[in-house]
């Protein structure tokens, strides 16, 4: 006997399980993995959690979903772009994709896509391969007669820088209107390919001083908290950096961790303050040496990678804004966007100096946010990367153009 056919879905299940999918997606978004419920994502829609549960077994499967919808869609738009020959053509025709959808999805014809902000906090093979695979797709757009003398290392590297400048981009695009998306792809587009450097210009970062003073560098209790919260963060998102796991990684009791804390925000403020005062000193010491606007540039960006590279006082990710609490972002996202208005001025001097070329400077700063936020990342796609050698292979890309030379 032949076993029975699974009986095909109806259209109304079919609809019905996307719109789930959907506003599980616009959740995850807003509050991350680990803090999306199946309560959130059936209140969207009218619905009781039961009625979730009917189409997806658990927080875990309805998520799973989520981030493999965002992979389908987002490898459809490499494929979509993967035929051109050169590699800026296929650089140009990618980020066009990627606008695009972003415009359609604006105006609600079809859902956002998934953040990747904590893919990993879920913890899903499935997921977790598929977007091993989607990276290696984006690799692929990079892959041509003018970037053969690449390392596998270096193309890696360059990859990552491109892929994070598009996850970031939902974080700030909202500040232009719908119509100049395309505007917005083609700037984005021009930095990415050639680079921030006027032609010409050497590439001349200077090394600074520790970001971080001695007194912090120490073992002292403070530290450690900020320490290991700022990891988890890192790894796991607001929600999924519980006080239950800082004191784990501590090997501290409960009881330890609020003896020393008042309470876990008052903690997560303070991973994000201490990010600040670092973002900021490495700016203030670059301007004090630098001779011009590139040099300024590289130098902090330089400094700030490596610092996160050593991971002795890691920086907490600026995407791990989107999990925080609603109450806290105003606050934080103010600060953020000082700093980028603060490589944005500096983006404006190097043009007006010469040693800049002249492109967007607000796009520019957000290029210079989005890698140095990525570097959190690095190397879970460039293994072997160190302190010495991060520069040449994921900063110097920035300034010179993922279709520089090594």
């Amino acid at each position: 006997m032949t076993a029975a056919a699974a009986p095909v879905p109806t259209k109304r299940f079919v609809e019905r399980k996307a719109a789930i999918v959907g506003s599980a997606i616009e959740v995850i978004n807003r509050k991350g993995v680990h803090g999306m419920t199946l309560a959130d994502v059936a209140a969207r829609l009218n619905l009781v959690p039961t009625g979730v549960i009917y189409y997806f077994r658990n927080k875990e499967a309805l998520a799973s979903a989520a981030f493999l919808d965002g992979i389908g869609r987002f490898n459809r738009l490499v494929a979509e772009s993967a035929g051109r020959q050169a590699v800026r053509e296929r650089l140009g025709a990618f980020l066009d994709s990627y606008f695009d959808h972003q415009r359609r999805s604006a105006l609600g014809e079809f859902p956002p896509l998934a953040m990747f902000n904590d893919v990993r906090a879920l913890g899903s093979e499935p997921v977790n391969q598929a977007y091993v695979d989607m990276f290696r797709g984006v690799r692929s757009l990079l892959e041509g007669p003018e970037t053969l003398a690449l390392s596998r290392q270096a193309l890696n590297a360059r990859a990552h820088l491109l892929v994070s400048e598009v996850f970031w981009a939902p974080a700030w695009l909202d500040r232009h209107d719908l119509g100049d998306y395309g505007r917005v792809s083609r700037r984005l587009g021009a930095i990415l390919a050639d680079g921030l450097a006027a032609p010409g210009r050497a590439w001349r970062p200077v090394a600074l001083p520790a970001l971080v003073a001695e007194r912090d560098r120490l073992e002292t209790s403070c530290e450690r908290f900020l320490r290991a919260a700022t990891q988890l963060i890192n790894e796991e998102g607001y929600v999924g950096a519980s006080v239950e796991k800082i004191s784990a990684r501590l090997n501290v009791t409960k009881g330890a961790f609020y003896h020393h804390n008042e309470t876990k925000d008052e903690l997560v403020v303070a991973c994000f303050e201490r990010t600040f005062q670092v973002m900021r000193r490495a700016i203030d010491q670059a301007e004090a040496v630098c001779t011009n606007g590139l040099q300024t540039l590289s130098t902090v960006a330089t400094a700030l990678v490596e610092h996160q590279m050593t991971g002795a006082a890691p920086l907490l990710r600026t995407s791990a804004l989107t999990s925080a609490p609603e109450a806290l972002q105003p606050h934080l996202l103010a600060s953020f966007d000082r700093i980028s208005y603060r490589f944005a001025a500096l983006i404006s001097d190097g043009v007006a100096d010469g040693s800049v070329r002249a492109v967007d400077a607000n796009i520019g700063a957000q290029t210079m946010t989005a890698a140095i936020n990525a570097a959190a990342e690095l190397h879970y796609w460039v293994p072997g990367a160190t302190p010495a050698t991060v520069a040449e292979l994921y900063v110097r890309p920035l300034f010179e153009g993922l279709l520089s030379k090594p």
